[in-house]
Order: structure tokens, then C-alpha cells, then sequence
């Protein structure tokens, strides 16, 4: 006796579930369930695929009514074969906008003498942008080398209208389902049609441009919005904006941007807070200071540096970072890193006023051991 659970209760629906239903709780729990949000785990990988399963079967209402009459002990075995459900690719991103269905819909071969509809591929760029563009946000436009559908035959492959006919090895369908008979059983097997290449199709008189492909490479420019505070990394998604789908009905697959910031002159990043270091003379910090320097903005970052600060203290500027990405309103710090600028060259006359001076500015090492051991306390205590 079979000891898979019930593809209802896998789905969490009840047996008279809607094919929307039956939608909602498959994205549910296949996001629950997705390899890329729970690496590293068979457990949720075997999930997923049973869930995979059980949306593949019920979402097929021929498939569905057998499994409603037979249960998993169907006769002929298997409706996937000898191997059983492999699974199918699904990203994270078809989940929340669709895009799955042609998919399970291709997996018992088309219906009612229809072609499969299956995306065309993903694609995925790299585009660099300045870190001032990071920080205010920026519509950019690029251009990409795509097999889009063919201008010369409007995808049809065809040179002419009438030059196609229905494969009459699948009967349009794209694929063949035989049965095979091992030992006392009779298994279910499915596979593409080799006479159309699973296209359900004939194409008798091709396409001079595209070769009967119905695809051909094309230049196409891309405009996208690249919101403030991002980060290098970070993947825009163009929603069918990729490859044109090698089937006349099938949607084109996803555009991936992937954003790389270029380096600042002085500013480092740590989330939405900027990291810089200012260096500073000794009598700036003995003294105090006020310090303008220029800024992403566009008006100036003012830092008061207070009489008697030391290098290695920070200053804090709040509000006046990166944009906070999650946050249409709220920006980040920015942090100062107080460093003491040594000269390089120092006059004989420079050094003796220094030397002159030597107690006034330090302990003239009366008692070093003392010194350093209320440093170490007192950054002990910070």
C-alpha cells in the first residue's frame, strides 16, 4: 500500500478546493517550502516537492478526477513515469508573480490539441552605478543583446502564414504518452514529440531571418528606476523583460539587474550609516574645531570637533547618511573617525618650541607606567 500522504492534506485544502484555492495554498506552501529560503535542509527540500506534486496532479483536472476515484494506487502506475515526480524548477520570484501553472500545465502534455506554454529563459546583467546615484536613486537605461521574437515572421517561425501545419505524430500537443507494459504492470510514459521537438507544430516553410526558430538576437534598451539606499548586490527584477519563450504562446522569462556601487573618495558604508575618517592637527584637537566638508546632499556636512578630543574618537552626524532602503523616510549617521595628521617635515625652529612646550602638552613621562595604566582604564570603561 502506497504510503504518500494525501495530496489534499499536503496542500492543507479541502477535496472540493477551487483551482484558485488550490493556487493560493501551492504558492503558500512552496514559499514555506523553497530551496532558497531554507538552504541546506532536506527536509523542506522534500517538502517542497511533495507539495510540487500534489499541485501538479490536483491543478489537472483530468489527473485530478483519476486521483479522486483511485487515490495513489491508480492503474498504470504513475502518471510521471517510470522515475516518478522529479520535481520542476520554480524560482522564488514566479511564486509571487505567477508564471508556475505553464509549467505543471506542460507536465501531462497539452490538452484539446493546445501547445504548451512554457516561459522563455531568465536573463541576469551586472550594472555599475556611482555612489552618489546609490544615494539619491536614478532612472538608468541599458541595452542588452536578446533573443526576442522575430520582427521578419512575428514569431512565428514561418516565412509565410500557411507554411505551418499541426504535428500529426502528437496531434498538436508537443508531447506523447505511451504505455508500456513491465512485468505485470502497465506503466504511463510521456516524453516531447521528437517529430516537432515538442512543439506541437511544422513548420514547412522557414523563416528566412530566424531560420524557423521564431527567435532571433536582437538589441533591445531597458529602462529601470533604481531606488536610493541600495546597496551593491541588490537584483532588480524586470518582470518579462527576458528571452522571448521559444513557444508562440508562451511568456517571455525575467530580466535580473544586478547593481554594483562604485567606491566613494572618502566614505565607506556600513548598511545605512557612512564611515570617514577626518585627520586633524594637534592644536585643532587640543583646541576644538569646526570643520565644512562637502556632501552627497548637496549641502555641506558640518562637525564640530570639541576642545580636548582625541584620535580614535568617533563623532556622530545622525541623520545626514544613506538613505534607509526599507524606510522612505529615514536616513542613516554618518560616523567621524578623529585620526591625528602628522606633518611630514617639521622646521629645527618648530622643534625646539616643541620641545620648550613638552610639559605643558604632556606629562614630560614624570611617571609613564601611571599613564598608561589610566589609558587602559579609561578605555576600559568607554
Amino acid at each position: 500500500m502506497s504510503t504518500k500522504r494525501d495530496y489534499y492534506e499536503v496542500l492543507g485544502v479541502d477535496r472540493k478546493a477551487t483551482e484558485k484555492e488550490l493556487k493560493n495554498a501551492f504558492r503558500s506552501k512552496a514559499r514555506k517550502y523553497h530551496p532558497d529560503k531554507n538552504p541546506d535542509d532536506p527536509e523542506a527540500e522534500k517538502k517542497f516537492k511533495e507539495v510540487q506534486e500534489a499541485y501538479a496532479i490536483l491543478s489537472n483536472p483530468e489527473e485530478r478526477q483519476s486521483y479522486d476515484r483511485f487515490g495513489h494506487n491508480r492503474p498504470g502506475g504513475s502518471p510521471f513515469g517510470a522515475g516518478g515526480f522529479q520535481g520542476v524548477n520554480i524560482s522564488v520570484e514566479d511564486l509571487f508573480g505567477g508564471g508556475f501553472e505553464s509549467i505543471f500545465s506542460s507536465l501531462f502534455g497539452g490538452r484539446g490539441g493546445r501547445t504548451r506554454s512554457t516561459r522563455g529563459a531568465d536573463l541576469l546583467v551586472s550594472h555599475s552605478i556611482t555612489f552618489e546615484q546609490a544615494f539619491s536613486g536614478a532612472e538608468e537605461e541599458i541595452e542588452i543583446d536578446i533573443l526576442n521574437h522575430c520582427e521578419n515572421c512575428s514569431g512565428s517561425g514561418s516565412e509565410t502564414s500557411d507554411g505551418i501545419r499541426e504535428c500529426p505524430t502528437c496531434e498538436g500537443r508537443g508531447r506523447i504518452t505511451r504505455i508500456e507494459r513491465i512485468g505485470p504492470f502497465h506503466q504511463q510514459l510521456t516524453q516531447d514529440c521528437r517529430a516537432c521537438n515538442g512543439e506541437g507544430r511544422i513548420i514547412q516553410n522557414p523563416c528566412n531571418k530566424c531560420r524557423g526558430e521564431g527567435r532571433s538576437k536582437q538589441t533591445k534598451k531597458v529602462r529601470f528606476s533604481v531606488p536610493p539606499g541600495i546597496v551593491s548586490g541588490t537584483r532588480l527584477r524586470m518582470a518579462g523583460q527576458g528571452e522571448a519563450s521559444k513557444f508562440q504562446n508562451g511568456g517571455s522569462g525575467n530580466l535580473f539587474i544586478e547593481i554594483e556601487v562604485e567606491s566613494h573618495e572618502w566614505f565607506e558604508r556600513d548598511g545605512s550609516d557612512l564611515l570617514m575618517a577626518l585627520p586633524m592637527n594637534y592644536a585643532d584637537l587640543v583646541i576644538g574645531s569646526n570643520i565644512e566638508i562637502p556632501h552627497l546632499d548637496g549641502s555641506p556636512l558640518k562637525i564640530k570637533i570639541p576642545a580636548g578630543s582625541s584620535p580614535g574618537e568617533t563623532i556622530t552626524v545622525v541623520g545626514r547618511g544613506m538613505p534607509a532602503i526599507r524606510s522612505r523616510n529615514g536616513r542613516g549617521s554618518v560616523m567621524v573617525l578623529l585620526k591625528l595628521a602628522m606633518p611630514k617635515k617639521v622646521s629645527r625652529a618648530t622643534k625646539k618650541q616643541l620641545a620648550d612646550m613638552r610639559d605643558d602638552l604632556g606629562s614630560g613621562n614624570s611617571d609613564i607606567t601611571k599613564d598608561i595604566a589610566d589609558e587602559a582604564r579609561n578605555r576600559r570603561r568607554s
